[in-house]
């Protein structure tokens, strides 16, 4: 990551679904001042609180935009469930799939300089783009001018294949595209991120064991093991992308043990200063549903040359 800097416009954020605080790892490691955070989820609100000594206020339909503090930059991982491919793809038929409005109404009132939102690929293609439309309209409505491109973490130096789609809105114009980061970043070694000496309440039992390997034989090692919805079983010297609702054995470090707390959140590029809760269900709920620091790192450089 980069060092500490931030550009004369881009000083502060505001964080709306904030989860676990990935947006704020990156912003605040280029120098950029948190005014806000909102989270609905009284989990993930206790440990950004305990992270960074902010706490979000809960559900953004309650939020008043008169009392949200002027910020430069509004981050927004709004929830992906409704359009996941994971999951029912109801898109805007589901309530949270309507949740951008509330970003819409505070934007309107608080006039950031940008807006940087991050959701699932397929927030693009569901429906037919319904979501997506309406949401580059809204952006667009208010003078911004918009671009998005899918991103994933593989390329930005995390061993996981997890692809986002970032969409970028600014109150300036450009003379070109905008500057997407271009360039791939080496993955770092699965074997860097995991630990030797995990707890054994990690190992998977040995009916598990014995099921995947019965099914599948690796090429290379360290590799994680990935077990789909219809029963095959893959591996890759990086992780499938982490999800909050995953089975309890949807990916195994050599078809025999699952990832520790820590693991999990090395894979999202959280650095190991960052406390993190000691279940590993909880870990893996609030992993799943984070931002990968290294990819809005990225992102946030291209928005400060645009604005240099």
């Amino acid at each position: 990551m980069a060092a500490p800097r931030a550009t004369r416009a881009l000083k502060t954020f505001a964080d709306m679904f904030c989860g676990i605080g990935g947006f704020h790892v990156a912003a605040s490691a280029r120098g950029m001042t948190p005014v806000f955070a909102s989270e609905l989820d009284p989990v993930a609100s206790e440990w950004y609180k305990r992270n960074f000594g902010l706490e979000p206020a809960g559900d953004i339909a309650q939020i008043d935009a008169q009392e949200v503090p002027d910020h430069d930059i509004l981050f927004a991982g709004f929830p992906c469930q409704p359009f996941s491919i994971i999951g029912t793809q109801k898109g805007m038929g589901d309530a949270r799939g309507t949740l951008f409005g509330h970003v819409e109404r505070i934007a309107r009132v608080k006039k950031p300089k940008a807006l940087v939102l991050e959701n699932v690929p397929q927030f693009v293609t569901n429906r037919r783009g319904e979501a997506f439309r309406w949401v580059r309209g809204a952006l667009r409505r208010m003078g911004y001018r918009v671009d998005w491109k899918v991103l994933n973490a593989l390329d930005f130096g995390l061993p996981q294949n997890r692809r986002r789609v970032f969409i970028v809105a600014m109150d300036k114009p450009l003379h070109a595209e905008f500057p997407w980061p271009a360039k791939s970043v080496p993955m770092r070694p699965l074997a860097d991120l995991l630990e030797p000496t995990p707890d054994p309440k990690h190992m998977a039992s040995k009916a598990i064991r014995r099921s995947r390997h019965a099914k599948h034989r690796a090429a290379v090692r360290p590799a994680i093991w990935h077990e789909n919805k219809g029963g095959n079983v893959s591996s890759h010297p990086f992780s499938c992308a982490l999800r909050a609702g995953a089975s309890y054995n949807y990916l195994l470090v050599d078809g025999r043990r699952r990832l520790t707390e820590r693991e999990m959140f090395r894979l999202q590029g959280f650095p190991d200063s960052f406390e993190i809760p000691e279940k590993v269900s909880v870990a893996r709920r609030l992993t799943g549903n984070a931002v990968a620091v290294p990819v809005v790192d990225a992102v946030l450089e291209s928005l400060e040359l645009a604005y240099a």
